[in-house]
């Protein structure tokens, strides 16, 4: 590697480690963590599109807007391994099968009433609304609208909650929770069945929200959440 993790060597690394999830570790998953982990640069947010491999990095400055990212770890564990994502994944491959087309990044919000049946459907809306959800928390950040950022979670949540059926009770009520305590905007992150929430906060109002998802959880006889307030750092690196 010659001391260096250039552009080129994370480009031919990518690939390499989707395969090792993949093949190895056998969950079905897509690049979005490989990816970050290569190209990810500090203080940015990393915009992905694997239909062209683009990669943008989108500046991402919460502690100049006094806020602050809060994941709420509801140690409920999940494994993609066990048939749940890699029945999404099942719908999503049959959707985009039935509309003639080759992912379903390239479909449309006209194209899920062209979808008999309806679990599928609301596959597809998922997967089309996220999308634009996406676009639009570029577009929001770049305006610094945090308010409309949060906004954005929050209807991320209920699109994943209802559509593409990937949340728990855990994960709702670390949500549903932040929204009442003062955050911005909640949403559950990652694959789903368990895991973790994100939360948008003002940085003075961190420890509150935290302890109301901890009584909050002890009060529905959740296991105790961990936390974390995450920052916006480079990806991998030698030496």
């Amino acid at each position: 590697l010659g001391g260096e993790l250039t552009d080129d060597v994370r480009a031919a690394l990518l690939p390499a480690c989707m395969r090792a999830e993949t093949e190895v570790a056998g969950a079905p998953t897509g690049g979005m963590d490989q990816s970050v982990s290569l190209f990810a640069r500090e203080g940015s947010a990393l915009l992905l599109d694997f239909t062209d491999s683009s990669r943008t990095q989108v500046p991402l400055d919460l502690a100049a807007a006094g806020l602050a990212f809060l994941v709420v770890d509801t140690r409920v564990s999940h494994a993609l391994v066990d048939g749940g994502y890699a029945a999404r994944r099942a719908d999503c491959e049959r959707a985009a099968g039935l509309l003639g087309i080759p992912t379903l990044r390239q479909a449309r919000l006209e194209d899920v009433d062209r979808l008999d049946e309806e679990r599928v459907r609301r596959r597809v809306r998922h997967v089309v609304t996220e999308i634009a959800r996406v676009e639009e928390v570029v577009a929001a950040a770049a305006e610094h609208d945090w308010a409309r950022v949060g906004r954005v979670f929050v209807e991320s949540h209920a699109s994943m909650r209802d559509d593409y059926e990937i949340s728990c009770a855990e994960l709702d009520l670390a949500v549903e929770t932040a929204l009442s305590a003062g955050a911005l905007g909640a949403r559950m992150t990652g694959g789903g069945f368990g895991g973790s929430a994100i939360a948008l906060v003002p940085q003075d109002w961190v420890e509150a929200v935290g302890d109301a998802i901890a009584a909050a959880f002890a009060g529905a006889g959740f296991t105790e959440p961990g936390f974390l307030v995450p920052q916006a750092s480079a990806g991998v690196s030698l030496g």
